[in-house]
Order: structure tokens, then sequence, then C-alpha cells
């Protein structure tokens, strides 16, 4: 009977050795699913933020980031003179006068601003008419001014493209 036993003994051993096996495949099928697409997608992000992919797929920005950074001469637009009385608390009025130029990007944008000049003057007025003459004291007040109008002569013009609120004369009195 030991022999039987022998044999049934060594009979277990491999089936229970059978038995790990292929769970050991399985294992070893489920790390390779998984790390497989883990490592594409490491190597397309690589590819794609070191900027090789975008240009191999033609989606290159470099020639637009060329074009915006060589900007042509620039073209200014007059404004009317603006006179406006600024809100305060005092009995005698304050004013302010402005006379301002914009600074445009094409030329093809010098006629929408033209045609929507109405609508930035009144847009300039409102705006100066809410200002209080301690807003607009020192470079900081010049500068929040000059932010604030490029913003409304942005709204105003619509598509045409503003880069910048020259001021030839600012007056408060």
């Amino acid at each position: 009977m030991s022999t039987s036993a022998k044999t049934l003994g060594s009979d277990s051993a491999p089936d229970g050795a059978a038995d790990t096996s292929p769970g050991k495949k399985g294992g070893k099928k489920k790390l390779i699913l998984l790390a497989v697409p883990l490592i594409l997608t490491g190597v397309v992000a690589g590819l794609w933020f070191s900027g090789v992919l975008p240009h191999l797929l033609g989606m290159s920005h470099k020639e637009q980031h060329e074009a915006e950074a060589k900007p042509g001469p620039p073209i200014f637009v007059d404004l009317p003179e603006m006179i406006a009385n600024l809100s305060g608390n005092s009995r005698r009025p304050v004013y302010v006068k402005l006379i301002a130029r914009l600074e445009v990007a094409k030329s093809e944008d010098v006629e929408r601003i033209k045609a929507a000049m109405p609508r930035i003057v009144d847009l300039f007025q409102t705006y100066l008419r809410e200002m209080r003459p301690e807003e607009l004291r020192g470079s900081a007040g010049t500068h929040r001014l000059r932010e604030e109008l490029i913003a409304r002569a942005t709204i105003a013009a619509g598509s045409a493209r503003i880069r910048d609120v020259l001021f030839s004369e600012l007056i408060v009195q």
C-alpha cells in the first residue's frame, strides 16, 4: 500500500502544481494587459508634451506665434476729446479732460473701430463719470484707467482687437 500511497501522493502534487500554474499565468496576463496601455499612454503623453507628436500631426503653433510676435507698424485711431465731471462728495465739481488714441492690431480693424466710435465714447464717458478724483491719482490710477478703457473698447468694438489705449492728455481739474 505504500506504493499506492506514493502514487496517490505523487499524483496529488502535480495536480496542485497544475492548479497554481494557470493562476500564475492568468496573473501575468492581467499584468501585461494593465501595463501595456499604461506604458503606451505614458509614451504618447511624453511625445505630446515634448511637442514631437503635435508636430508630426501638423498641429504646430509655432507659425502662429511667430506671426503674432512680429507685429507690423502701429496703427492708431484718434478718439474725440472727452470732458466729464467726476463723482465726488465735494461741493465743487471736479472735471477730467481726456484725449486718447486706440492702438489696433490690424488695418482692417480701423473701420470697425470708427463704426463703433459712438458706443466707445459712450462707454468711456459713463466710466469716467463714475470715477472719483482719488482714483486717478498716481501711476497706479492711470494704469487702472487704461486697463478699464481697453476692456470697454474691446467690448464695444466687437471682433476688432485693441492693443492699447494711449493718453495724449489726462487733466483732472
